[in-house]
């Protein structure tokens, strides 16, 4: 296999990060809507990670925040993000470089991502770069993103028939990229 000089995976990591990053931008400027509600674990060891001295010793390796009823001064930079939360009832600020985040999740619409671990991406072998994974409805990882191929197919009653079929089923809302890799 040739070796992969453009880095999909980076790019993969980058543009799904951009989601979430856009995601909080809007939260930022207008509150969550509706029923929304997101969950986000970010890497606490990741460079750039800002928390409390108690909150580290509690979330050594990973933390996951909610961000639904009780948040406030969530604000963004170039790469992180900044939110102030309460934990048993003590205010603490949080910062959050993209970089750490290793999931993010808004189970009001099921839609979901999982990242590798920071620096993945950059690893010396891009075969073995974890990739962000995304989720099915179910919880599963998915195939190939809908619209991804080198070739649609033609369609057809059949193929009519099938995709009706197939979106009377749940839908992926995110699809497992590690389906791209050779395995």
């Amino acid at each position: 296999m040739a070796e992969d000089l453009i880095r999909y995976d980076t790019l993969a990591q980058e543009a799904l990060r951009g989601v979430v990053r856009t995601v909080l931008e809007r939260v930022a400027e207008s509150g969550l809507p509706g029923e929304h509600h997101l969950f986000i674990a970010f890497d606490t060891k990741a460079e750039g990670v800002d928390i409390s001295d108690r909150l580290r010793q509690q979330y050594p390796d990973e933390m996951t925040v909610v961000l639904q009823y009780q948040f406030w001064d969530l604000e963004l930079g170039e790469d992180y993000f900044e939110v102030k939360l309460a934990f048993n009832n003590i205010p603490e600020r949080l910062v959050v470089p993209f970089d750490s985040i290793k999931a993010f999740y808004d189970p009001s619409v099921q839609f979901g991502l999982q990242f590798g671990a920071p620096g993945a991406a950059n690893d010396e072998d891009p075969e073995e770069a974890a990739l962000p994974a995304i989720v099915n409805e179910d919880g599963t990882g998915g195939g190939m993103p809908a619209g991804v191929g080198l070739e649609q197919p033609a369609e057809t009653p059949d193929t009519r028939a099938a995709a009706a079929e197939e979106s009377a089923q749940p839908a992926a809302k995110v699809v497992e990229l590690d389906a791209f890799r050779k395995k």
